[in-house]
């Protein structure tokens, strides 16, 4: 996984973080749950990016 690669997983993580903890202070359930998505996201794709990692091995 590339540096870019790891910054943008990175980013999205944090902005569903944000996205989170900003629905849960505001009682907003859908935004909560755009925010657990897109951490949900982040983290298949760092997922994928390790297997591919792991094969050019």
């Amino acid at each position: 996984m590339s540096f870019i690669d790891k910054a943008k997983n990175a980013a999205e993580d944090a902005l569903g973080k944000a996205k989170e903890v900003v629905g849960d202070v505001t009682d907003n359930d859908k935004l909560k749950a755009e925010g657990k998505a897109d951490q949900a996201e982040a983290g298949v794709k760092g997922k994928v990016e390790d297997v591919k990692d792991a094969f050019k091995k």
